[in-house]
C-alpha cells in the first residue's frame, strides 16, 4: 500500500469565541502542529507544519501505527508535553523539538503525547466532509490511549468552556463549525482560535552581546516579521524569557549566520541599531507580548522559544 497524499494543515482565524448555535469547542494545546500519516503496514510519518519529517525526533509515537492497524490514515493534531498538573508545556517541549535522535533518558524524562483533533483520511479522503462526520470517524478509531490523546470537545456553553480553560491554565479555546469542511493550507473562518495570551512568530535578524551575568553570550535579540508586501520589517527587540540553555543554543545557531548588513527592508532607530550583530533571517522564534504599537513594534515581548516548525515568511507583523 502507498502512503496517503500530503495534506497541509488547516489554520484557525483569531477572534472572540462564537456563541451562536452550530459550533463545537476544544481546549487549545500549546504544542507543535503535526500531521501523522500511516501506510497500513506499520509505518508512520510525522510531518510538521512546514513539511519537515520529524518522525525520528519522537520515537515513542511509532506505536500510533500499531493503534491504527491495517488502515491508511491521516491524523491532524499537536505534539505536546504535559506538566504534573496536566497542562501542556511548550517550554518542556523545547527540550525535544531540536533533537533528531533522542536518547532513552530524554524520551523518559520528557515524554510527548500526540494530541489528535481531526482525521483527514481513512482509506479515502475525508476533508470534504463536515467536521461533525470527521469527528465521529475519529471517535470510532478507538485510539484514545497512551501516547495518543483524542481532544475532548463541547457543543454547549462556550462561556463555561472558556472559564474552565482559563482556570486550568490552558492556552485558550478553538471553536469549530460543526458543518465546516477542511481547507488544507488555509486560515479558515470555520475554525476560530481564542487565546488567553498573545503570541506571535518572529524572525531573528540580529543580536546584541550581553553584560554582567550574560557576558560572553546574548543580551537581547533584534526581531523582524514580514508585512503584506513580503518585506522584512523591524518589530522590536527581546531581552527576557531566556534560560541559559536557550541562550547557548541561540548563540550556536546565530554565530554562523552573521552578516555585515541588516536584512531588514528599512533602517531602524539609531539607538536600537547600536551594537547589533546582524544575521541572515533564517531562525524563527516565538514571543509573548502585551500589544502592538501603531508602527508595528511589539510591546513588552518575552521569548518563548525557537520554532523550527515555522518558515521565516510565516512570521507576520501582528495587527495593532
Amino acid at each position: 500500500m502507498s502512503w496517503p497524499r500530503v495534506i497541509e494543515p488547516m489554520l484557525a482565524t483569531p477572534g472572540e469565541i462564537p456563541t451562536t448555535p452550530g459550533w463545537a469547542y476544544e481546549f487549545k494545546w500549546d504544542g507543535v502542529r503535526t500531521v501523522a500519516y500511516t501506510d497500513g503496514r506499520g509505518g508512520i510519518r510525522l510531518m510538521s507544519r512546514n513539511d519537515l519529517d520529524v518522525t525520528p525526533s519522537y520515537p515513542e509515537l511509532n506505536v500510533v501505527a500499531d493503534l491504527i492497524g491495517h488502515r491508511r490514515v491521516v491524523l491532524d493534531g499537536e505534539i505536546v508535553t504535559f506538566d504534573r498538573h496536566g497542562v501542556s508545556s511548550f517550554s518542556s517541549l523545547q527540550r525535544r523539538m531540536h533533537v533528531v535522535d533522542p536518547s532513552p533518558t530524554l524520551v523518559s524524562s520528557t515524554p510527548v503525547v500526540f494530541g489528535v483533533f481531526d482525521v483527514l483520511y481513512l482509506d479515502e479522503p475525508l476533508i470534504g466532509r463536515p467536521w461533525s462526520e470527521r469527528r465521529a470517524v475519529l471517535d470510532g478509531l478507538g485510539i484514545d490511549e497512551q501516547p495518543v490523546l483524542v481532544a475532548p470537545y463541547f457543543e454547549t456553553d462556550p462561556d463555561a468552556v472558556m472559564t474552565t480553560a482559563r482556570e486550568r491554565g490552558l492556552e485558550g479555546v478553538v471553536s469549530k463549525r460543526v458543518d465546516g469542511t477542511y481547507h488544507p493550507g488555509r486560515r479558515s473562518p470555520v475554525w476560530r482560535k481564542t487565546p488567553f495570551i498573545q503570541t506571535t512568530e518572529v524572525v531573528v535578524v540580529g543580536w546584541k552581546p550581553g553584560g554582567g551575568r550574560r557576558a560572553g553570550t546574548i543580551g537581547s535579540l533584534t526581531l523582524g516579521a514580514y508585512d503584506d508586501q513580503d518585506r522584512l520589517i523591524y518589530c522590536g527587540g527581546v531581552g527576557t524569557g531566556f534560560t541559559d540553555d536557550m541562550l547557548a543554543e541561540l548563540l550556536a545557531l546565530l554565530t554562523p549566520l552573521e552578516t555585515d548588513r541588516s536584512p531588514l527592508a528599512e533602517p531602524i532607530p539609531t539607538a536600537d541599531r547600536r551594537g547589533v550583530r546582524w544575521v541572515r533571517p533564517k531562525v524563527v522564534g516565538e514571543v509573548v507580548f502585551r500589544s502592538v504599537t501603531p508602527d508595528g513594534r511589539l510591546r513588552h515581548p518575552a521569548w518563548r522559544g525557537l520554532r523550527p516548525d515555522r518558515r521565516p515568511h510565516e512570521a507576520r507583523i501582528p495587527r495593532p
